[in-house]
């Protein structure tokens, strides 16, 4: 049985040996390393930092892009018994990277030119910090700084004298060695370093794989951050064990430029499966229905028909073809053939699925891919878990659930004092198995809160249905609570008004046992100043303000009684009353985490006096001064 990484990966050189393993396009084209080169590189790498005195268990930072001196640098450390810190590049506050580099220990940073600047502010501040490898060639190097090649060459002349030393260290890896500290977003307090070791890592792309069997042909291109834990199982070790290749984005000179860089980049990849996430998913959504609206009325016509047809035939997935008539079948071949397919050249033509993790995914994103012909497989996991806990794959899915977990793992369903729940009903997530963290990274008090007994204790409210699949409702300790006990998940409701609403660009529902629940509304600015130009309406008046409310009260009343999506939500967790804010949840102004999930108790403190304010007589009514205020100022 492997129990480290760097066997994974010697086992792979050796049955995949010229296969590709990583593709990047730095100039006018892709070209690829095959698994053999990797390992070359990841040797030499390795060598070189041995010279800098890189012992077992000496932590080793990440911060780049997506790119082969990713996989190489973390394979590098793993060789040299040492661990990987990979580091979010969405982390501007100096403060925040500093702690990252200073809890950690880190000693040496690998760190792409885009990032470079931040690490030059702090490092004065970092007595651990020796040495800093530049991914990209710059003219000001520092004196405390290294081009990469440069680094990779010191190792190569010096690769034969170090070569016994590095073989010893990679047997003398034991599988609860720590392998990485993966650190949250720092939801409350300071972030958590989680510790994943060797065990975890191979346990979980094991899991993984037999959920998802991977052929080696397979090639992804690894559109989400390489950090995130998603992506360093799903996207980079499960196809490297695996014999298959990933791809890098093509780095533009800035992060906007690098995004605009994704669609020609899947067109030259053809991925067979892509990662993603529901703010992507949600873009790419849009720039279809955005392509189709352009050919015009009788296009969208037929697009809507084929989508309607598709969705009453597909059902769930698992039920899919039942009880609809015969000839349903014959006509979404045809669609298939007119419009879906076109839509699948825009992917590359060879992509089979989407898998979709670090958030919930709204069940209509996941119909909507799966009539066009590639679904969008809701997965469940977090970083604690290394993350996999379950997914839904193409031999096995159900719409709407967040997968069938994975095997060797146990999964009970507890509610709040701790009592086992019965099939359907739901409560706390908890997990046991191999691919369960080894804690904290010097955070004691937060382990045993988390990990009891060796089961993860999720923070996830859910349950398993009869079929055995997971359905995940939401943050366990976020959940709306009535005045009578009664608890209920918020996230749906959200997604749902954020998705078929057309004035609400963000919300967060709120209620701590009381008789009615509220909102935070983030409304759509550019959409209410378009209908105000349009209308010839004044913001700066009451009668202006009023008739912004009233658009935003009636995007509400829609999922009450009489309105569109009437008896989609209990009725007493859709909100009475609301608050207009002036500012988005942002990763900037810490309301939203690198992940895109709003940071609830964060909002909840930052806005009490305006939720308390709706528990007044006065601020119940939704034309109050305060939502006046902020509509005068838009």
């Amino acid at each position: 049985m492997l129990t480290s990484i760097p066997q994974m990966f010697e086992n792979s050189v050796e049955k995949y040996s010229n296969n590709p393993l990583l593709w990047e396009k730095k100039y006018d084209k892709y070209e690829s390393i095959t698994y053999k080169d990797t390992k070359r590189e990841v040797l030499n790498l390795s060598a070189a930092l041995l010279l800098k005195n890189i012992n077992p268990a000496d932590r080793v930072a990440i911060i780049s892009e997506g790119r082969n001196y990713w996989v190489i640098a973390e394979l590098a450390i793993f060789y040299t018994g040492g661990v990987s810190v990979p580091i979010s590049v969405k982390i501007e506050e100096l403060t925040e990277l500093k702690f990252r580099l200073a809890h950690s220990g880190t000693k040496l940073v690998f760190v792409s030119k885009q990032h470079l600047n931040k690490l030059r502010k702090i490092k004065h501040d970092l007595p651990d910090l020796e040495k800093i490898i530049v991914l990209d060639k710059i003219n000001d190097i520092g004196h405390d700084e290294i081009f990469i090649e440069d680094f990779i060459n010191e190792g190569k002349v010096n690769y034969s004298k170090l070569s016994i030393e590095i073989d010893k260290r990679v047997k003398n890896i034991r599988p609860n060695d720590p392998a990485t500290i993966s650190y949250t977003s720092g939801t409350t307090a300071d972030p958590k370093g989680v510790v994943l070791t060797h065990l975890n890592y191979v346990t979980n792309v094991d899991q993984a794989t037999d959920l998802l069997p991977i052929p080696e042909w397979y090639i992804s291109l690894l559109i989400l951050p390489w950090d995130h834990c998603f992506a360093h199982v799903a996207g980079i070790y499960t196809l490297l064990k695996n014999g298959a290749s990933m791809a890098s984005i093509q780095l533009g000179n800035t992060p906007l430029e690098t995004l605009r860089n994704i669609p020609t980049n899947i067109k030259e990849i053809k991925p067979t499966f892509l990662l993603s996430v529901p703010a992507l998913a949600k873009n790419f959504k849009k720039n279809i229905e955005k392509g189709i609206l352009e050919k015009g009325k009788m296009v969208q016509k037929l697009f809507d028909h084929a989508l309607k047809i598709a969705y009453e035939y597909n059902k769930e997935g698992i039920n899919k073809g039942k009880g609809v008539p015969f000839y349903y079948k014959g006509l979404l071949k045809t669609y298939d053939a007119i419009l879906f397919k076109k839509i699948r050249e825009g992917f590359g033509g060879r992509l089979e699925f989407f898998v979709g993790g670090g958030a919930l995914l709204d069940i209509e994103l996941q119909r909507f891919f799966y009539a066009i012909g590639i679904p969008m497989f809701q997965g469940y996991g977090l970083s604690e878990a290394t993350p996999v806990i379950s997914a839904n794959v193409m031999q096995k899915h159900k719409l709407g659930s967040s997968g069938y977990p994975v095997k060797e793992l146990e999964i009970k369903i507890l509610d709040s004092d701790g009592n086992q729940m019965r099939q359907g009903e739901s409560g706390e997530i908890v997990v046991r198995g191999n691919n369960v963290m080894l804690g904290y990274w010097k955070n004691e008090k937060a382990t045993s809160e988390t990990v009891i007994d060796n089961w993860l204790f999720t923070g996830d409210l859910g349950y398993l249905d009869e079929d055995g699949f997971l359905y995940v409702l939401g943050r366990f300790k976020s959940l709306l609570i009535g005045n009578d006990g009664e608890k209920y998940s918020p996230e749906g409701i959200e997604e749902s008004l954020v998705e078929d609403s057309k004035y609400i660009d963000q919300i967060m529902l709120y209620n701590n046992q009381s008789l009615y629940t509220t909102a935070l509304i983030v409304p759509n600015k550019e959409k209410l100043k378009l209908y105000t130009s349009q209308n010839n309406i004044n913001l700066e008046t009451e009668t202006g303000a009023d008739a912004i409310i009233k658009l935003i009260e009636a995007d509400i009343n829609a999922f009450k009684e009489g309105g569109e999506f009437e008896g989609k939500f209990p009725s007493r967790w859709l909100p009475s009353s609301f608050a207009i804010l002036g500012e988005g949840f942002t990763e900037q102004n810490k309301l939203m985490n690198s992940t895109m999930k709003i940071v609830r108790n964060k909002i909840i403190d930052f806005y009490q006096n305006r939720l308390d304010y709706m528990y007044t007589s006065e601020g119940k009514n939704n034309y109050n001064h305060q939502n006046r205020i902020i509509v005068n100022r838009f």
